[in-house]
């Protein structure tokens, strides 16, 4: 299913329960007005538990609410529905769903701040998540020497944003993919910003000296903000501004 056929499902589904789009943030209900984030927190629950559905279909229909609403509160149902109980089709799913956000050419936020915030900052979670909208794509390029596919969009879109995001996944799972991807220039300024939200993030994780080797590789301008606080921190063998003391 296609974010266009996700969309347009959800958006009947919620037209059967009475629910309709007037304007750009604005719905309306029997209950009255509701903005796009009500509708969310209203509806988006109920669709993961629709009777007439089966648990796959429950998920399809909360992405494609997801692509309608494009809001984060969507993506925090849907993984209070799956986790800890994440089974193999619905993890495919969800991350078929998540690779195809990140590399469209429209913003991504809901996905981008999901992945950070909620299963990039649980351990529990980290690896797998990475390794599904990034690591896994760039180990297979790299076996098939192809590793210069991920400056190309729209695999470089989800390659970028990945990066930016990636500070508190565990350094020893981001860094061979940062290290894979360090030979490629155009990809330099999302792994300084990745780089970077290792330290800079309060759950941030690197290692200061791999760190601070990999940053020697990369070709930046020096006025590139933040570069001279991240190269002097890492060469004095800091990990995170907010677990050491200046």
């Amino acid at each position: 299913m296609d974010d266009d056929e996700g969309r347009e499902r959800a958006r009947r589904w919620l037209a059967e329960e009475g629910v309709l789009q007037i304007g750009e943030d604005s719905w309306t209900s029997g209950d009255g007005r509701l903005t796009t984030n009500e509708v969310a927190h209203t509806w988006t629950r109920a669709a993961l538990e629709d009777p007439d559905l089966d648990p796959a279909g429950r998920l399809r229909l909360a992405l494609g609410f997801l692509d309608l609403l494009d809001d984060y509160w969507v993506t925090c149902e849907i993984r209070f529905d799956l986790v800890p109980a994440l089974n193999p089709e619905h993890a495919r799913l969800l991350w078929d769903a998540y690779r195809r956000r990140l590399e469209a050419p429209e913003p991504a936020e809901p996905v981008t701040y999901s992945l950070w915030v909620d299963w990039f900052e649980d351990r529990a979670t980290a690896e797998a998540a990475f390794a599904e909208v990034l690591g896994d794509d760039v180990e297979e390029l790299r076996a098939r020497d192809r590793l210069h596919e991920a400056a190309q969009d729209p695999l470089c879109r989800r390659v970028r944003r990945v990066l930016e995001i990636s500070g508190p996944v565990p350094w020893p799972v981001k860094h061979p993919v940062f290290q894979a991807l360090a030979g490629i220039p155009a990809l330099h300024a999302a792994l300084f910003q990745g780089l970077r939200a290792g330290w800079h993030d309060a759950y941030g994780d690197l290692e200061p000296r791999s760190a601070h080797a990999l940053l020697r590789r990369l070709k930046l301008p020096e006025d590139t903000e933040g570069l001279v606080h991240l190269r002097t921190a890492l060469e004095a063998g800091r990990s995170n501004r907010y677990r050491e003391s200046p």
